[in-house]
């Protein structure tokens, strides 16, 4: 199974984990074990165990920054499963220096479309999209490594 297939079961696991707390805020990590106990490499299960926590721990600024890009919405008003989607990519555009801005954007775009609504693609790309350009503009997108950046994402670079 290839690296980027098997990244993609560990999202979808995620997003599942995140749906599953989101409805009851309990039994986080009963529910972050039974999902990801197929996942036989460690490194993966790590990401997804990583990815699961710092989404939770950093919800409301994730949040903060997904209200300033919606004007006149209310948090209520988008389908859930796109809001964490865009939790889980603002989460990985910011706390993993590892991932490609594209690859976060576009794994997202993906998982929404086939879990969500059929608006969900666009509506999740715009949102990325807009949050990484404000991150390359401030200077503060920290992202690391062999082709995971060009110079015109850091300020740093310029």
């Amino acid at each position: 199974m290839s690296q980027i297939f098997k990244r993609r079961l560990v999202r979808e696991r995620v997003l599942q984990v995140l749906y599953a707390f989101e409805l009851n805020r309990e039994g986080l990590q009963a529910l972050t074990e039974a999902m990801l106990a197929d996942i036989n490499d460690k490194e993966d299960t790590e990401f997804g165990q990583t990815l699961i926590n710092r989404t939770i721990i950093n919800e409301k600024d994730l949040d903060k920054l997904i209200m300033s890009r919606v004007d006149n919405w209310e948090m209520n008003r988008i389908a859930m499963l796109d809001k964490l989607l865009l939790r889980m990519g603002l989460c990985e555009l910011i706390y993993f220096p590892d991932i490609p801005p594209k690859v976060t954007i576009n794994e997202c775009i993906e998982i929404g479309k086939i879990y969500s609504t059929a608006g969900s693609g666009k509506f999740i790309n715009g949102i990325l999209d807009a949050v990484l350009s404000e991150l390359k503009e401030s200077g503060s997108l920290n992202k690391s490594g062999r082709g995971l950046v060009d110079k015109s994402i850091s300020k740093k670079h310029k």
